[in-house]
């Protein structure tokens, strides 16, 4: 394993050379410089992992490495050091950047403290990035195939309406992903960092669900001991999707709606009104015009949910992108098993763009999955398709 690298800033090179031994035995790769010019230097040539610099120096200060680090190298920790230690010193330290303000005459116990915490803040920050990252490449568009002309139009009608205020009704069969573009418009928005909290409001009982999305009261119902916090509220600053809205009951309907126009509601059994800053991104598979001829959704609801209409095409009306989505869906079974298969015979393309895809893309997905854990060869054919 790489030792964390270390530059130490400090003009009194006694405290300089006896500070870099001690490291160096326990285990740090340290560099040393003695001024703020040669900080600099060594800052612009490598990226280290923590600066530690004295605030006084011969030709300037260490408010002044600090301020270089951030700019030219924003991600490496900074500590400063000083002799004359004071409240205003250490504010002023935190304010500019610094992790952390220590005193001297330095303790070794403090210094080894003070740098296994910085390390470990910088450790924390670098897997959070890596792991938006991974978010990004899971929920993002770039994870969405397809080069069919409908599917082309949606990924530009996302991009446009990514960072909006309104509201977005997402249409289309199961199976076709639409919890999938939910999360790309989220993940292209000015949301992307703040909550993205998901409900299917088909999966519970009216009194459950109106209890997750608004949260309840202590005492509202038997079991109620104490304040719930509903989705809406978990999605402030962010994003909510309500999958299935069109099996919403005519009472949360009306709830609903006032929370879409003014952005308020109670609790379940409270009195005091909540108000959130909160995207709202529905979907159904259901025809909601029909369902409002039919009485069985109100009107006025459907007009405020039904703004901005994505619709996203079956699979059987785009059979030209079938080939690119089974060699997909066969890359990530083949990375998430360690499997070795190559693709698919022409006998087996031709058979699954004649198969008309109920279930559409996440039928797919589970053959080509079946089709790989399964099969025998290092190619899928005919015989290894349900």
């Amino acid at each position: 394993m790489k030792s964390p690298s270390l530059l130490l800033v400090d003009d009194d090179r006694h405290v300089l050379e006896s500070m870099c031994a001690w490291l160096r035995e326990k285990g740090y790769s340290v560099a040393t410089a003695a001024d703020c010019a040669e900080a600099k230097a060594q800052i612009s040539r490598k990226a280290f992992d923590l600066i530690l610099a004295d605030i006084h120096l011969t030709d300037g200060d260490g408010f002044d490495v600090l301020a270089y680090a951030r700019a030219n190298r924003p991600s490496t920790t900074v500590i400063l050091v000083t002799g004359y230690g004071t409240v205003e010193t250490g504010v002023e330290a935190i304010r500019a950047g610094a992790f952390d303000l220590l005193t001297k005459p330095l303790i070794d116990e403090e210094l080894e403290l003070a740098i296994n915490r910085a390390l470990s803040q910088r450790q924390v920050l670098e897997e959070n990035t890596h792991l938006k990252a991974q978010l990004d490449l899971r929920f993002g568009m770039e994870n969405i195939v397809g080069k069919d002309h409908r599917m082309q139009r949606m990924f530009d009608m996302i991009d446009s309406i990514a960072d909006t205020r309104a509201t977005v009704l997402i249409t289309g069969e199961c199976g076709t992903g639409k919890s999938m573009v939910a999360r790309a418009i989220h993940r292209r928005s000015g949301r992307r960092d703040l909550p993205f909290v998901e409900l299917a409001c088909g999966a519970m009982p009216e009194s459950l669900l109106e209890s997750e999305l608004f949260g309840h009261a202590a005492g509202a119902f038997t079991g109620a001991v104490g304040e719930k916090i509903g989705k809406f509220q978990q999605a402030d600053r962010g994003t909510i999707f309500l999958d299935e809205i069109g099996t919403a009951s005519p009472g949360l309907q009306v709830k609903l709606l006032r929370v879409l126009q003014d952005l308020e509601f109670e609790q379940v059994g409270g009195t005091k009104t909540f108000r959130v800053d909160t995207r709202v991104i529905l979907a159904t598979n259901e025809n909601l015009s029909r369902a409002v001829a039919e009485g069985r959704f109100r009107q006025d609801l459907f007009y405020r949910i039904n703004v901005i209409n994505v619709e996203l095409p079956s699979l059987r009306d785009r059979i030209s992108d079938i080939p690119l989505l089974a060699q997909h869906f066969l890359h990530s079974v083949c990375e998430e098993t360690g499997k070795k298969v190559q693709g698919f015979t022409d006998e087996a393309i031709t058979a699954l763009q004649r198969y008309r895809w109920p279930g559409n893309v996440r039928e797919l997905q589970n053959v080509v999955e079946r089709a790989v854990l399964l099969g025998k060869g290092g190619v899928i054919g005919l015989e290894d398709l349900p």
